[in-house]
């Protein structure tokens, strides 16, 4: 179940209830989450670095992304 979503210029974010992030869209600079994996995704797919962590935000920007720990710790990710 998604709890909170957000949308940059062309990727999108999803927090769901058990505080698992996926992304998806245009990858190529890394603001999707997924490594050295920069291909383009079509479907939502978990971001597995961020795997067990409480995150309670996120925030997708233009060629970037963030998400915000219940603990406080944040990540940022991708161009910028």
């Amino acid at each position: 179940r998604v709890v909170a979503v957000s949308a940059g210029l062309a990727h999108s974010l999803t927090i769901t209830a058990d505080s698992s992030i996926s992304a998806w869209g245009e990858g190529e600079t890394g603001c999707l989450g997924h490594g050295e994996d920069r291909s383009n995704q079509l479907l939502p797919k978990k971001i597995e670095a961020l795997a067990g962590q409480r995150v309670v935000a996120v925030s997708a920007g233009s060629t970037h992304s963030l998400a915000i720990a219940a603990d406080g710790a944040v990540w940022s990710w991708g161009s910028g």
